[in-house]
């Protein structure tokens, strides 16, 4: 029995050596750039063009801009199957990933100077290139992450690029441009975004190119037609035609319970909460929920497997959602608020590091860009899809009942698990000594 203590006590503590790796440290800062510009493009900039003067339908409209991040596997195939001419040097992913980084500072930067007043269609222009560039970023860094180590480093990686995306995207993108442009304009909170935007340029500089990319651009280039169909048809042909359809399937249903709740937001506000309560506990003390529930995630991948830990977070979502009829039984009671949001944003960090960790073990590293892109936009687009009607369905009943209807939605999911259990990842393949990598 000792022995087995000993084995166990053995893989956490190497579950988390993983983390002071160099390659942890740089997806930290590949989070960062990656978090930084989407609210820019997004929340934020819809507050900018509002205190511009704007009406709400334009507003609106603007914020499809971030469509660019959901529809990113379109061009995926060519970051898969070209190199970029001008970094050439820097190798297939880090070219387009610099290439991308300065492309937002760039971006960020022109917004700063052209503002929403002067030329509406050329401020929309460059939104959308900056949500171009960003979304570009996000693929090339999905791709960097699953090839530069190997399998069961990859929640580690996961977590260390959450905590820099979550401080890219809600501290700075989110918090720090706000209280910038409060005191000092628009024009310099967006150049300091700009600004910061280049540090993970020089991360990009310093990092090393993968290997296996390496290998790959020294094969022969496939053409346009290969480079679209290809990455679709070796999943299928690596996994089948049943177990690749059982494994989109589970991967769009994964995060259902979750994404299921669009209506959060007025739900606060039902259930008497001030505003300045949504953003001291919802923003800010929830930021750091899900960091550490990311770190925690992170961990547990490593020491017990990707299989188990696919259960526990399924598990775990469908609670906290539960959380939420406290909140609406102890209306405008801080504990219950504080309660929630600890068990909603820990659930939903430590569930997202797992199955970040679980599409690395399905991609092929021949097409990992395109592949990854594909998987991780069908692991948001059912949950958003129905999470829309989420409105339509508290009218038609009560929040609690919605509540319970989005937390018995983990049923198919934990179905499918059963169904793969025995046919994903096996745990040896999660349990190798780690390299430092």
């Amino acid at each position: 029995m000792s022995n087995l203590h000993a084995g166990a006590a053995d893989r956490w503590r190497r579950a988390v050596r993983v983390f002071g790796a160099p390659s942890a440290i740089t997806l930290f800062f590949f989070g960062f750039g990656c978090g930084l510009p989407f609210f820019l493009v997004g929340n934020t900039l819809g507050i900018w063009l509002r205190d511009a003067g704007w009406a709400l339908g334009p507003i609106g409209l603007a914020s499809y801009l971030t469509f660019f991040y959901v529809f990113k596997f379109m061009w995926a195939p060519l970051l898969d199957s070209r190199q970029l001419p001008v970094f050439r040097r820097l190798g297939r992913r880090r070219g387009w990933l610099f290439a991308s980084q300065l492309a937002i500072a760039g971006g960020l930067a022109a917004l700063a100077f052209t503002g929403p007043v002067t030329s509406v269609v050329l401020f929309l222009a460059l939104a959308g290139f900056t949500a171009l560039a960003g979304a570009t970023q996000d693929t090339m860094v999905d791709a960097y992450r699953v090839e530069i180590a190997p399998i069961e480093m990859q929640a580690a990686l996961a977590a260390t690029y959450t905590l820099g995306y979550r401080i890219g995207l809600q501290l700075c993108g989110g918090a720090l441009v706000l209280y910038l442009a409060q005191f000092a304009g628009w024009r310099i909170g967006y150049l300091c975004m700009a600004g910061l935007a280049l540090i993970p340029a020089v991360a990009t500089l310093i990092a090393a190119e993968p290997p296996s990319s390496e290998r790959i651009e020294g094969e022969n280039r496939p053409g346009f037609v290969d480079a679209y169909i290809k990455p679709f048809v070796e999943f299928f042909r690596s996994h089948g035609w049943v177990l690749g359809l059982v494994l989109l399937a589970f991967v769009g249903l994964f995060k259902l319970p979750d994404q299921m709740l669009s209506i959060t937001g007025p739900f606060y506000l039902d259930t008497g909460f001030s505003k300045s309560d949504i953003a001291n506990v919802s923003k800010l003390y929830g930021v750091w929920m899900g960091i550490g529930g990311a770190f925690v995630g992170g961990i547990t991948v490593a020491a017990i497997g990707v299989r188990r830990s696919l259960l526990i977070a399924a598990i775990a979502v469908a609670i906290s959602n539960l959380l939420f009829i406290l909140m609406s039984m102890y209306p405008g009671q801080l504990w219950t608020f504080v309660a929630t949001i600890s068990g909603d944003n820990l659930s939903q960090g430590f569930a997202g590091t797992v199955l970040v960790s679980f599409l690395a073990t399905l991609v092929d590293r021949r097409y990992t860009a395109t592949q990854y892109a594909l998987l991780s936009s069908l692991a948001n687009l059912p949950g958003k899809l129905i999470g829309g009607f989420a409105g339509y369905i508290v009218e038609a009943s009560s929040y609690t009942t919605f509540f319970v209807i989005s937390s018995v939605s983990v049923i198919p999911t934990l179905l499918l698990l059963a169904f793969l259990w025995n046919r994903i990842a096996p745990e040896s393949r999660l349990d190798r000594p780690h390299t430092n990598t």
